[in-house]
Order: structure tokens, then sequence, then C-alpha cells
């Protein structure tokens, strides 16, 4: 399940995912989320207002739906390199450890986006 036009947009719903993957969406997460979104939307006029979309999007679906669109949109992008998948993967990581806790819930989050980068770049290799 593929809903996002390009990558950035994608890459924005993974942030939404982390954040809300111990379900508390935490003040110092946002922030990370909208330092980052200054880098990958730099000329987006409203972040905001496409921080706020994102999560709309995000809770609009169930948490099957999620993992679909999570999977089917980095085989949808597999032209994007290695390299900036796993650049989005350590970003992650600044988001969850943003307010000083890392919640189980979040490591499994990040341990399941891993064994999908790592999944689709060897089936890319291949």
């Amino acid at each position: 399940m593929v809903l996002h036009n390009n990558f950035a947009d994608f890459v924005l719903f993974l942030y939404v995912h982390m954040a809300h993957s111990d379900s508390d969406y935490h003040s110092a997460e946002i922030e990370v989320i909208r330092d980052k979104m200054a880098k990958i939307f730099p000329k987006e006029i409203n972040h905001e207002q496409k921080l706020q979309d994102a999560v709309a999007q995000y809770k609009s679906l169930t948490k099957a739906n999620i993992y679909a669109v999570i999977e089917g949109s980095f085989k949808h992008f597999d032209k994007v390199k290695f390299s900036q998948k796993y650049k989005v993967y350590t970003d992650m990581y600044d988001i969850i450890n943003a307010d000083g806790v890392i919640d189980e819930s979040e490591t499994k989050a990040l341990e399941e986006l891993k064994k999908i980068i790592d999944i689709n770049s060897s089936a890319t290799a291949a």
C-alpha cells in the first residue's frame, strides 16, 4: 500500500510513526520532527500544516495498514539509495530519543523499520 507521491512525504509519515510508536506524542519529539522537516522540505512554506496533515493521515490508518504502507512504500521507492534510507533510520533514533526515554515499543518499531530497510536493500542488490 503506497500513499505518498514522493519519498520526502513518506519520510514524514515515518517520523510521525516513530513519534506515535509509544502512544505518547511528546513535544520534544514533535520539535525534532519540525527541525528535520526544514531539511526534507526546504521549499515548503507551511510545515505546520504539512505535519498536521501527516498526523491526521497516520491516525486514520489501522496498525496493519500502517505497516503495509511502510513495507509497500520502501518497495515503491526502491531507487532511493540505501545510504539515504539508512539516514532516515538514524533520524528515527533521534526522534524516539528526543524525550530522553526510549520505550520498548519505540525500540520494537525501530527494529521493524531496520528489518524492512535491510530486506529491501538486499532485494535490490540481488
